[in-house]
Order: C-alpha cells, then structure tokens, then sequence
C-alpha cells in the first residue's frame, strides 16, 4: 500500500488546539519519513492481537462499578509538569491494584512531555486495555499506535473534518482496535454520531480556555443515544464528581490530572472507581 498524503488540519480549530496541531502535522511528517508506510502497516498487522476496549468497559458498569479509563502523563498544557520521577510500568501496575477498567497513555511529546515508549511499559505491566491518547490526525499515526500496542485510539472532532475521522475509524477498525470519538458541544457531538464507534467521549475542557466544568457533560451526555457509551473527561476529581457524571448519565470516565497528583495513585483510583 502506497503512503497516503498528509491530509490538511481541520480549519476553525481553537487557538491552543491549533498550534498543538501545526506540532503534530510536523511531527507525522518527521515521523512519517524515518519509518515508511509499508514498515508500520507491517509492524501494526503483525502486533499482539488487541484487548477489548469497549468489552472491559461494558463488564465494569455491568457489575455496578464505574468503568474508570486511568490515565498516565507526566505534563499537560493547563497544568504543566504534573508528576517527577515518572514511571509508567508503576503507575499502570497501581492503577490496575486499584481497580481501574482501562488505560489511557499520552504520547505526545511537545506538549505532554510523552512517548510511545510509555505506553509500551505500561500495557507490558497489565491486562488493561490501553488508549493511545494523542492527537490524531493521519493514518499513519493509526498503524503506528497498533504497532506500539494500543488497543484503541482517540479521535477529537474539534481537530478532524468528518472525512478525516471516518479514514481514520476504517483504518482503526481494520485492525480490530476501539475508537473514543470525543467531542466539546452539541455540534461535534452531532458530527460524532455520523461514526460507528460507541464510544463518545464528553471533554468537560474548553479548548480555547482549557478551563473545566462539570456541566458540559450534564448537558451533552442525555442528548447520547442509548446504542452508544458515554465518556466524561477531564475535571473529575471527587466521589462526589462521579456521582454527579453518573446521574448524568456517564458511568465511564477518564481521568488523569488528578490521579497523577495523588501519592497513592492506587487508593486514589480505588476512590472513584467504588464512588457509586
């Protein structure tokens, strides 16, 4: 298979949006160059079958516990350096100690201070399926996250047109992996709904501001069809803040600023997982 062109960013993105993106295409293109196509379609066909997602999920509400995706980073752009020493293969081992449902592993580098190499350490220390949590843009990026070992990936509709997401969840499905759709309003929302994935993530983070609140999901997660799952991102923090994305009616949710700051991330992740 030939490699496709790099496909142009998404116009009206918001500012913060666009500058982490303009670092993205550069970095596809870098990337892109030093590992042809051809090799990282090889590398993703040939890589360890893939844990499910979504069934992980799915087992963890059925049982009455809040399917927790644990994230791992070490900075962000809103909350800079959030946790030194880092080490990926301890914190998926307590995040699994703690009753976490899924992983979510920032790869991104400029902006998150991440790398693949992190995600690889932490899916290697667990049974957890793993989220490539990154900003994805182009199919290469697709084979490379099942490549290193992702067993589903992100797609944020602010930075994608709606063919570009499509591309993007044919190809992720073609290899058997999950897709998080996630979105910020009810216009991505409604953009999201045109995808097949039923995984809908609610990012309660302004994206212009990267300020949090809580009612985005309380306004955007009802208006979520029943055949599909809610995701309440970002800004959870409390027993009390899980309870309140579950009358919302998301029992699933990613967490990570918070859990990262904590000293015990294991009780912390034990917290929220039996808040309900």
């Amino acid at each position: 298979m030939n490699a496709p062109h790099i496909i142009a960013p998404a116009p009206e993105v918001p500012d913060t949006l666009a500058r982490i993106l303009a670092d993205k295409y550069e970095e596809v293109r870098e990337r892109a160059a030093a590992t042809p196509f051809s090799e990282i379609e090889r590398q993703a066909r040939s890589a360890p079958k893939p844990r499910d997602f979504i069934a992980a999920l799915c087992h963890a509400v059925g049982e009455g516990r809040v399917g927790l995706i644990a994230e791992i980073k070490r900075a962000s752009p809103s909350g800079g350096l959030i946790r030194d020493p880092f080490d990926p293969k301890a914190l998926a081992e307590a995040y699994c100690e703690g009753g976490a449902t899924c992983l979510s592993i920032l790869t991104d580098a400029p902006w998150f201070q991440g790398s693949p190499e992190h995600l690889k350490a932490a899916r290697a220390a667990c049974a957890l399926p793993v989220l490539r949590k990154d900003f994805m843009v182009h199919p290469w990026q697709v084979h490379e996250a099942r490549a290193m070992g992702a067993d589903c990936i992100l797609l944020i509709m602010a930075a994608l047109t709606d063919d570009q997401a499509e591309e993007l969840e044919d190809i992720a499905r073609s290899l058997d992996m999950a897709v998080l759709a996630e979105v910020h309003d009810r216009a991505e929302l409604d953009r999201a709904m045109g995808l097949e994935t039923r995984l809908i993530g609610v990012n309660n983070r302004n994206l212009r501001t990267l300020q949090t609140d809580l009612a985005t999901a309380e306004e955007l997660v009802p208006l979520i069809p029943a055949d599909r799952i809610p995701v309440a991102e970002s800004g959870i923090r409390t027993p009390e803040d899980v309870r309140r994305m579950a009358a919302a009616g998301a029992r699933c949710l990613l967490v990570g600023e918070h859990l990262m700051r904590q000293p015990d991330v294991a009780k912390a992740a034990h917290e929220l997982v039996h808040a309900l």
